[in-house]
């Protein structure tokens, strides 16, 4: 049986009901950063446990956020972070500067992006808070086993 994970980032304090009904029946939600507040948190709680991350308008503080976070998850070592932390980021940075992850999720530009490396994965869920810039708000539903992982890109409104 395969693991679902549901992955979002860039909320911005704002958690849209249609991103609920996208990550709804996910075992875990990792959130890559700039969350906005804890409201936001309790929100995703409440549909599976929550493993956050802090971004560039974040409180660093907040003891629910880490800089980083690594977990093991169908033999994939997944690291996630919001990728301000590498300057200019990109997939191609990211999986030089943690190479010793198979899936690497991010945010902070807050445009959907899944790339794939040989094995390695890289993925942005896009951002799903206010809108801004010319970018459609999204989130993704990630379906992981032993060596194989599928990413779906979920548009909300």
């Amino acid at each position: 049986m395969p693991s679902i994970i549901g992955l979002i980032s860039d909320t911005h304090g704002l958690v849209r009901a249609s991103a609920l009904r996208a990550l709804d029946g996910v075992a875990l939600i990792l959130h890559a950063g700039d969350v906005g507040n804890r409201d936001v948190l309790i929100e995703l709680a409440a549909l599976a446990p929550v493993h956050a991350v802090y971004g560039n308008v974040d409180d660093p503080h907040l003891p629910e956020l880490a800089e980083h976070r690594w977990l093991s998850v169908e033999g994939w070592q997944v690291h996630v972070s919001h990728g301000h932390e590498v300057g200019r980021v990109s997939p191609a940075v990211l999986l030089r500067r943690y190479p010793e992850a198979g899936l690497l999720v991010f945010g902070h530009t807050h445009r959907a992006v899944v790339h794939r490396d040989g094995a390695r994965v890289v993925v942005n869920p896009g951002a799903a808070g206010p809108r801004r810039f010319d970018v459609s708000p999204s989130v993704a539903r990630l379906t992981l086993w032993p060596g194989q992982a599928e990413v779906e890109i979920v548009p909300i409104d």
